[in-house]
């Protein structure tokens, strides 16, 4: 940003020169309000200097760190892609053995009710057995005086 010198500026310089004395100086109130004049204007342009040296250096840091976020958030993304090429056959491998599982439970289901039919007629006939048995030790029994 540079100094734009504005009418103000203008006139005082206007009126500075018309002050000048017949012997071709300015006075010395005249001579150090123009020392401070431009004592101030190198402050302001020092100070507009030094603000526009930390913007930019602002700025410099800002972009360093946006670069970083975005360097990161791509190898955040490469790595997202990396785990779902990893976590794709888990879950197909895990679907396949549930599909397995489901068709090995629906094969054991009616086995299973088979074996307890069975277990239930043998049982059954096991005490059918045992009462006739135990019928022919009581008639044995009776018929004994």
């Amino acid at each position: 940003m540079g100094l734009v010198c504005s009418n103000g500026e203008e006139m005082q310089k206007m009126k500075n020169l018309g002050s000048i004395g017949s012997s071709g100086r300015l006075s010395a109130e005249e001579y150090e309000d123009e020392e401070i004049s431009k004592l101030a204007i190198s402050t302001f342009q020092s100070k507009e200097e030094e603000i526009e040296r930390k913007k930019m250096e602002v700025r410099e840091k800002v972009e360093l760190q946006l670069g970083r976020a975005e360097e990161e958030t791509r190898r955040l993304a490469h790595i997202w892609e990396e785990l779902e090429v990893l976590d794709d056959p888990l879950r197909k491998e895990v679907a396949m053995v549930r599909k397995k599982i489901d068709l090995a439970n629906r094969d054991l289901k009616p086995l299973g009710l088979n074996y307890q039919k069975k277990m239930l007629t043998e049982s059954e006939r096991m005490r059918m057995k045992k009462l006739d048995e135990l019928c022919k030790i009581i008639e044995s029994l009776s018929l004994k005086p």
